[in-house]
């Protein structure tokens, strides 16, 4: 997975929050159904799916599922 840090002109981050959802004791899974939203859309979760890693916009355009690794807003 290649990430790619954006800045805005005044050399501020766009990221503003990344939060870790499954842990190493405590597993979180989702369904093709119940895809996680971070802030309404306006953020991104990352999913681990049989097809290797993903958003989940990508992950409900295929039709899978898998383990939710973090979010990102």
């Amino acid at each position: 997975m290649n990430i790619t840090l954006k800045y805005t002109d005044a050399n501020q981050s766009v990221i503003t929050g990344l939060r870790r959802i499954s842990k190493p004791g405590c597993r979180i899974y989702c369904t093709r159904d119940t895809m996680p939203k971070v802030l309404d859309g306006l953020g991104v979760a990352i999913i681990s799916t049989s097809r290797g890693m993903a958003t989940g916009r990508k992950c409900a355009e295929w039709g899978v599922g898998g383990e939710v690794v973090c979010s990102v807003w």
